[in-house]
């Protein structure tokens, strides 16, 4: 990180690169839990539920992506290792057993309600400290927000499908 950048980051910035890390954990594993969900899934409206998850796999590697941008330009390095990720990761990894996209849809709303939770922490931690940390996770928040839209719009069209039979 260049002499200026440190000197703007009015924080720990080693306290910054693990929160941001374990951010980077939770990424990884959404991205693979969105797309394993993807290729498993069965079940009413199929099609629109696997649209959504190869979707939100996508969103979710582009934030791991973000993530590892700013853990370099603060100096550090991302989890190498996926081994790693369950260990240091704020959400954990739920197994889609259970591959009706009616669970999955739960699984997923879950990990995005813990996704906000996180991202939300880290608005609160970089205010006014860090900028370019601040807006990054600014949006990420909003994809993440709208990302529990989504899911939970399809539970609820889920809902009225099953009422119509």
């Amino acid at each position: 990180m260049g002499k200026k950048g440190k000197e703007i980051v009015k924080l720990d910035v080693d306290e910054l690169l693990k929160t941001l890390n374990k951010a980077f954990a939770d990424e990884w594993l959404a991205h693979y839990q969105y797309w394993v969900g993807a290729k498993v899934a069965v079940g009413p409206m199929r099609g629109a539920v696997v649209a959504e998850l190869v979707q939100h796999a996508a969103d979710e590697l582009r934030h791991a992506d973000m993530l590892t941008e700013r853990i370099i330009q603060l100096g550090g390095k991302p989890l190498l290792a996926p081994s790693d990720w369950e260990k240091h990761t704020n959400c954990g990894y739920l197994v889609p057993s259970d591959s009706s996209v009616k669970a999955l849809l739960e699984q997923n709303v879950e990990g995005e309600r813990c996704a906000i939770v996180t991202y939300n922490k880290i608005l609160e931690m970089t205010k006014d400290k860090d900028q370019i940390t601040y807006n990054m996770v600014l949006e990420i928040l909003a994809d993440e927000v709208e990302h529990e839209e989504d899911l939970e719009a399809l539970q609820e069209d889920m809902m009225a499908a099953k009422g119509m039979f």
